[in-house]
């Protein structure tokens, strides 16, 4: 396949989830495109097509209520791109949503196959590996749907991939676009800037990591300055989070809660599978801190999950918001590649059909999960 093996790799794993939830929805008598756009989509469609002044007054928090900042706790990054490309096209929301998530999801299994060759045991098989492992993690149909995580994902993972060739520049940028994406770009502006105050500190590549460090989290900041700015509290879009959808940092209390509750009673197959998916992502950061992978890439990780476990919220959701750790799975990717093909392929496929499985029953039998 050569140059084109990480984008049919990944376009593969991502349309079996597709071809799931198609198969899931018609069995249930409900619409793949509304599965597709469901949920913080229809946000995302309404900034895309008339900014945040303009969102219908018919979507609210989840307790019922909406002001005229309510929609200012969505990242503007990925609306953005998407009524841009809707502007110029002329498709709709929903098409120019789905081309984002897509192309974006392809830039970042690029990104990815470099990384996976980059780090130390990498190999461009690693690299492919990596590839499949990140399209086929467990709710990885939300790389596909009118969400930003494939946006984010590919912004994030260039800009560890420009960082581990020191390219301290790029990595800033990219480190900024991504913090203009989610709030899960401060995991990144922690990797980025970390490393950039080591090679200070170190005397190492001149003036440049001093400008990543810097650029690094503008998008970050900026936007939540603005939001500041807009609601009057400095604290804005973080009150935003709490007062309309009940989402806190609380120290993992919550979360901590939910475990012990779904161990001492497992309800559903969403449960035990969330249980499994945020104890093995634990392993993980084991794993990768213990496989010697460059710290930059730990961190990044690791921060994601401290985000994800130390929030309360939808616990279903929390599968999803994992998605951007994808740097701790290079351990997971470099031991795969290192068996016979054979062995690689019947995991990868394997992993690819229960994921896809998983994640077109949670969005249409569950309903919560994203």
């Amino acid at each position: 396949m050569g140059a084109l093996a990480p984008a049919v790799i990944y376009s593969s794993i991502q349309g079996l989830a597709v071809l799931a939830l198609s198969w899931l929805t018609s069995v249930r008598g409900t619409s793949l495109v509304d599965a597709l756009r469901s949920w913080d989509g229809w946000w995302f469609r309404a900034i895309a097509e008339g900014g945040y002044s303009g969102v219908p007054t018919y979507l609210v928090d989840s307790f019922g209520h909406r002001d005229a900042t309510t929609p200012l706790a969505f990242f503007p990054g990925y609306p953005k791109l998407v009524g841009l490309l809707s502007t110029t096209t002329g498709m709709s929301s929903t098409t120019a949503g789905i081309t984002v998530s897509v192309l974006s999801g392809v830039a970042c299994a690029y990104a990815l196959a470099a990384m996976g060759e980059l780090v130390r045991g990498g190999s461009r098989r690693v690299g492919l590996v990596l590839v499949a492992l990140f399209a086929a993690s467990p709710m990885g149909i939300a790389l596909t749907m009118v969400y930003s995580e494939a946006l984010f994902c590919a912004f994030a993972a260039w800009a560890l991939v420009f960082l581990l060739r020191r390219q301290w520049v790029y990595a800033g940028l990219l480190c900024a676009c991504a913090g203009l994406v989610r709030t899960t770009g401060a995991a990144l502006v922690a990797a980025i800037g970390l490393a950039a105050v080591v090679a200070v500190v170190s005397r190492k590549d001149s003036w440049r990591p001093w400008v990543g460090g810097l650029l690094a989290p503008l998008g970050l900041l900026g936007y939540l300055g603005f939001v500041a700015y807009r609601t009057g509290e400095l604290n804005g879009w973080f009150a935003l989070q709490e007062r309309g959808w009940d989402s806190r940092f609380d120290w993992g209390v919550a979360t901590a809660g939910w475990v012990v509750d779904r161990l001492s009673d497992g309800r559903s197959i969403l449960d035990f599978v969330e249980l499994l998916v945020l104890l093995g992502s634990l392993v993980l950061v084991v794993v990768a801190a213990r496989a010697r992978v460059a710290w930059p890439l730990v961190v990044h990780g690791a921060v994601v999950l401290v985000m994800t476990f130390a929030s309360n919220g939808t616990m279903a959701s929390k599968i999803r918001l994992m998605i951007p750790a994808f740097t701790l799975l290079v351990p997971v990717a470099i031991g795969l590649a290192k068996r016979r093909t054979s062995t690689v392929l019947v995991t990868c496929a394997c992993v690819a059909v229960v994921s896809s499985w998983f994640g077109a029953y949670s969005l249409v039998l569950w309903g919560y999960a994203i």
